[in-house]
């Protein structure tokens, strides 16, 4: 059983920054890449930033110079540093990370998710 669980969002003014963290804990094997996507009312899902184990980064065009992400490998642990915020980021922010879980015996690949926090962006 893995969980992944986040925190750190809230309410925030035009040009403020929040740091959002995700951490995942159960019979973890291997965490293969992890990333940040967000979702705004009425819209899709889309990725907003991905790390991978070595520490290679993409982000999307929209947020390029104002968000880091980042990641602690040891603690299994992903953030998501947002600066310069600006209220067409708001959203609810999901962490995503895809990993081999269970035992050396019996284990699995598998996308897994963050519960979401909400992000607002608004004076």
């Amino acid at each position: 059983q893995v969980q992944l669980v986040e925190s750190g969002g809230g309410l925030v003014q035009p040009g403020g920054s929040l740091r959002l963290s995700c951490a995942a804990s159960g019979s973890i094997f291997s965490i293969n890449g992890m990333g940040w996507y967000r979702q705004a009312s009425g819209k899709e899902r889309v990725l907003v930033a991905g790390i991978t184990t070595g520490g290679s980064t993409n982000y999307a065009d929209s947020v390029k110079g104002r968000f880091t992400i980042s990641s602690d490998n040891a603690k299994n642990t992903v953030y998501l540093q947002m600066n310069s915020l600006k209220p067409e980021d708001t959203a609810v922010y999901y962490c995503s990370m895809e990993m081999w879980s269970g035992s050396y015996s019996a284990k699995s690949f598998a996308n897994y998710w963050g519960q979401g926090t909400q992000v607002t962006v608004s004076s």
